[in-house]
């Protein structure tokens, strides 16, 4: 019988990966930091700079739409026995908060299943892996094995890992798998046609729904050919989109994202609202990206505790440089429609 390792009691000191068993858990059982009122002498200066650093995480309405898509293939696929289980891709432009979207989901799915089945620590309701660059099939399923901390991997060829790691994960009820950067899987390549064929096999070995997430799928490789029909057939695709701000409902739901992180902060000199008074600025600042956009608050908010202003500002906001691809989009000259050519 194979046994995984099993999580440590105690907290490390060092850095665990949300891809390892004991990193997952950390993560599911973390919860997030207590806002306490900004007035209280208990609070330290770095424990506030920690909470501001952490800040909280915004529900979009693309998690809404995933996580009630994800419910229902869960039951969908209960009663599968054999053959195709549905699953789900979440695609969209790079920083719009898919990996975001992913780890919530699972931690939501796993929290669910403990209240379920409590005191039973040998059951692994979520899996999250990511696809390694210039994957093969090899180093995928290592990826499954070394979450589960499955020893002597150097010693096992590809066949048997995937043997054992599924079989562990029927043993352990596994319901979910979180797949992430599926994009650097290149079905034109050997590898990555191979490591593509193995994601696929693992998905009818392994009774759980799976999930898969990376940039802008729908246009990769990933679903061209004919292996990329088989997983078009069986997937369905919600898309992470940036956030509009054209109409009223747009605005609202923009406005309502900005003004529950304005409602977090927990600044001395903060005067509530000031964020939403700048909504407009922030969209054209960020694009609409929730990564963006909770960069740009975080990294102010710590700046504002480091210098002792403890507020946001405009003029702040504008001192602090985003990463390189969203300030391009919001320096780039807005393109002018030319008037049409009148025919002679």
């Amino acid at each position: 019988m194979v046994t995984a390792a099993q999580p440590a009691t105690a907290q490390p000191s060092t850095f665990t990966p949300l891809t390892t068993w004991d990193g997952w858990q950390q993560f599911v059982d973390t919860a997030p930091a207590p806002a306490l009122d900004v007035g209280d002498q208990e609070w330290t200066l770095e424990q506030r700079e920690d909470y501001h650093a952490r800040f909280v995480v915004l529900k979009t309405p693309a998690m809404d739409t995933i996580s009630t898509a994800v419910r229902r293939l869960l039951l969908l696929n209960r009663g599968q026995q054999g053959g195709a289980r549905r699953g789900l891709i979440i695609s969209g432009p790079a920083t719009t908060g898919k990996t975001t979207a992913m780890q919530q989901l699972g931690r939501t799915v796993e929290l669910a299943d403990r209240r379920r089945h409590p005191n039973q620590d040998e059951r692994l309701p979520v899996l999250f892996i990511t696809v390694p660059p210039s994957s093969t099939p090899k180093m995928l399923i290592s990826e499954f094995a070394r979450f589960l901390g499955l020893p002597a991997l150097e010693r096992m060829n590809q066949i048997q890992i995937t043997n054992a790691v599924c079989e562990l994960l029927c043993e352990m009820g596994t319901q979910l798998v979180l797949v992430d950067d599926v994009h650097l899987m290149d079905t034109r390549s050997r590898a990555g046609a191979e490591t593509s064929d193995q994601l696929k096999y693992l998905g009818e070995r392994i009774p759980a729904t799976f999930v898969y997430s990376g940039i802008d799928v729908e246009s990769s490789p990933l679903l061209t050919g004919v292996r990329g029909s088989q997983l078009a057939g069986r997937f369905k695709i919600v898309r992470n989109q940036p956030l509009r701000y054209g109409s009223s409902a747009d605005k609202q739901i923009w406005h309502d994202l900005v003004h529950s992180m304005d409602s977090a902060l927990r600044l001395r000199h903060h005067r509530p609202g000031t964020l939403l008074t700048h909504a407009a600025y922030l969209h054209a600042r960020t694009g609409g990206r929730m990564g963006s956009l909770s960069h740009l608050i975080r990294e102010a908010a710590l700046v504002s505790l480091l210098d002792g202003t403890e507020k946001i500002t405009k003029k702040l906001l504008e001192q602090i440089e985003l990463d390189t691809a969203a300030e391009q989009r919001a320096r780039a000259p807005h393109r002018r429609r030319r008037p049409p050519q009148r025919q002679p």
